[in-house]
């Protein structure tokens, strides 16, 4: 094979996903690989829930702290990023276990997925009626030319509406057309943990009160003073964006928090729609012994190589 084979565990925010991969770079000998689009910030350790260093078992760990948060991270520059640092952890004799729930960021390194051409002056325009009109226009035009598109991105995510309606401008083609199939471009194993939704919630509820308690204020305010706001992608990230509202006198500290988990549950169910509709996804039993979930992880990933790691799913 030409590419090393990878694991990868994935899934909602809260359901486990660190540990497990920690757990299971530990018995593999294999290095961990953050597929998380925010913890690619330096600085944003708290309201990311990056795992300290003390905690991390001696397991390296790769593309954390490896962006200022005024730099934009974009699908295209992690795909080239992080096939380069998994191509350098295989060629060490590690295994690479990428871990994170950011869908795209993780089909963009897993999966077949080119990017179409972009325009400036095709975004702006689009970009200059989102401003202009609110997302509901755009989400209306998008719903008009690409229905699924229009499903998946929901209508108040302003930034992935644009590109949207630019990726149709400039093809002609459904923006869906441009997604990625299920189709492995390198050979993987994809195990993720699954969580009841009242568990979830419960978890999402209690991280987001920790944050706050642990100076999740405080590290906001000195990511201003470095330009936090600056960045479209960091400035957005949940937690933060409630924090800034606070230093800001938007809200109080409880409103705060309250608004944090209640965006959170909002992440966590896109992301289990997202992995839910992949049939590939090896799902474990999350409430389950961290010890009985990687045994669970360590069996799939024995058949997997057993069975050659095949490179396409043929559902």
């Amino acid at each position: 094979m030409s590419s090393p084979p990878v694991l990868a565990v994935v899934g909602a925010t809260a359901s486990g996903k660190s540990r497990l991969a920690i757990e299971l770079a530990s018995v593999l000998g294999g290095e961990l690989v953050n597929a998380d689009a925010m913890q690619v910030y330096r600085g944003m350790d708290i309201g990311t829930a990056k795992t300290p260093p003390e905690e991390r078992g001696g397991v390296p760990h790769h593309l954390l702290d490896v962006l200022d948060v005024r730099e934009d991270a974009s699908v295209a520059w992690y795909q080239e990023t992080a096939t380069g640092v998994i191509d350098d952890v295989a060629s060490r004799g590690a295994v690479p276990v990428l871990a994170g729930g950011s869908g795209l960021y993780l089909r963009s390194v897993l999966d077949v997925l080119e990017f179409p051409a972009t325009d400036p002056e095709v975004r702006a325009r689009w970009e200059a009626v989102g401003e202009q009109e609110g997302p509901g226009l755009l989400h209306r035009r998008l719903l008009d030319l690409d229905p699924d598109a229009a499903a998946r991105i929901g209508s108040r995510n302003t930034r992935r509406l644009v590109r949207a309606l630019e990726v149709i401008e400039l093809t002609g083609r459904p923006y869906t057309a441009s997604l990625p199939q299920y189709t492995y471009a390198r050979p993987a194993l994809q195990i993720a943990l699954g969580v009841p939704r009242e568990v979830l919630v419960e978890r999402i509820a209690d991280r987001a009160a920790q944050m706050f308690a642990s100076g999740l204020i405080e590290e906001t305010a000195r990511l201003r003073e470095a330009g936090l706001e600056e960045g479209v992608t960091a400035s957005r990230a949940v937690g933060y964006a409630q924090a800034l509202a606070v230093l800001d006198g938007e809200l109080d500290v409880d409103g705060a928090i309250a608004a944090t988990a209640i965006a959170t549950r909002q992440v966590a169910r896109r992301q289990t729609s997202w992995f839910g509709r992949d049939p590939r996804i090896v799902w474990l039993d999350g409430l389950a012994p961290v010890a009985e979930q990687v045994e669970a992880a360590l069996a799939a990933w024995d058949g997997a190589r057993a069975a050659g790691f095949p490179s396409t799913d043929e559902g």
